[in-house]
């Protein structure tokens, strides 16, 4: 697993009054394995880059955790999993930490959304487990694993989502209490119950739809996935696209899907579409077969000194 550096140290001044042990809290649902429960590194922390402010952030990344590299617990059972309550979204005020708008990551930017109504995106879930079991969040609340929550980089802390595995259909409701993943292919980063609640545990990564929650609103429609369709024989499931560019003169996007296309990337589409009434055409490389693959390619366009490609599902 690539696990990257978490965030910059904010708010020193809270820091200074707040470094020492870590906690370690207790699995909060009967039939909780220990987090020390002995099993091989995880796939899923694949590209798993924390976020989060941890409880002694003074020391070495390296040595401010207690364990060197992620792992999970011994399987959760279903009925297990079926014990662990799903969290009700409920009207909660902004995180005092974790919310600075913009903040920066890694040479990477983000803002933080003003209200997650109407958020909805496409991408590939991760997760992470006992390496960051019982440590802080970005919004200073310990991180158990044995909950539903999730960690993103820009809805505002807390919030609340539903996260559908578009290649199963399983879904669960989540609270975001935490910031990342900074991987650059990577949309959310769902504890280690979440993953297993829809299946993208023991993959290790997921295709999935993130879909805000607004807590004022009856818990209808915005939280169900809608219905699959009925079953294709030989239906091909979700696809990973590349979009390397956007652009409003067809010119431009022909030319780029040619440097695309002359460094054999197969295949190089160029898609018409609309944006607030403009036409512009978007260059994507896709469908690719698999998220390491997408991972892969990524890198390789980067270093076309082309800019870095944003991840489509489709």
């Amino acid at each position: 697993m690539r696990w990257q550096l978490a965030l910059p140290v904010l708010m020193m001044a809270l820091l200074a009054g707040c470094g020492g042990g870590k906690t370690r809290p207790s699995p909060t649902h009967a039939g909780s394995p220990s987090s020390r429960g002995g099993s091989a590194s995880s796939p899923g922390g694949s590209g798993s880059a924390r976020g989060g402010i941890y409880d002694d952030t003074s020391r070495p990344q390296s040595s401010r955790y207690r364990d060197n590299s992620d792992s999970v617990p011994d399987a959760l059972p279903p009925e297990a999993i079926d014990k662990i309550p799903e969290p009700v979204p409920k009207v909660e005020p902004r995180a005092l930490y974790g919310n600075k708008s913009p903040y920066s990551v890694l040479g990477q930017s983000y803002n933080v959304l003003s209200n997650p109504s109407g958020y909805v995106e496409r991408g590939i879930a991760s997760f992470y487990g006992n390496k960051f079991h019982g440590y802080k969040t970005s919004s200073l609340e310990d991180y158990d694993m044995y909950q539903f929550t999730a960690a993103h980089k820009t809805l505002p802390l807390p919030s609340y989502a539903r996260v559908t595995n578009l290649e199963n259909g399983k879904s669960v409701i989540v609270r975001i209490n935490d910031r990342g993943p900074f991987h650059e292919n990577r949309l959310i980063d769902l504890s280690y119950a979440a993953a297993v609640k829809i299946g993208v545990w023991p993959k290790g990564t997921g295709l999935v739809e993130v879909r805000a929650i607004d807590p004022g609103q009856p818990l209808t429609a915005q939280t169900l996935p809608p219905p699959p369709p009925p079953p294709k024989p030989a239906s091909p499931g979700p696809g990973i696209f590349l979009q390397v560019g956007a652009f409003s003169d067809a010119g431009n996007a022909e030319r780029v899907a040619q440097q695309l296309r002359a460094a054999n990337f197969a295949p190089v589409q160029v898609v018409d579409a609309q944006i607030n009434g403009r036409n512009i055409r978007r260059v994507r490389v896709g469908p690719l077969a698999s998220v390491d693959q997408a991972d892969d390619v990524t890198s390789r366009i980067e270093n076309m000194g082309l800019p870095r490609p944003q991840v489509a599902v489709d």
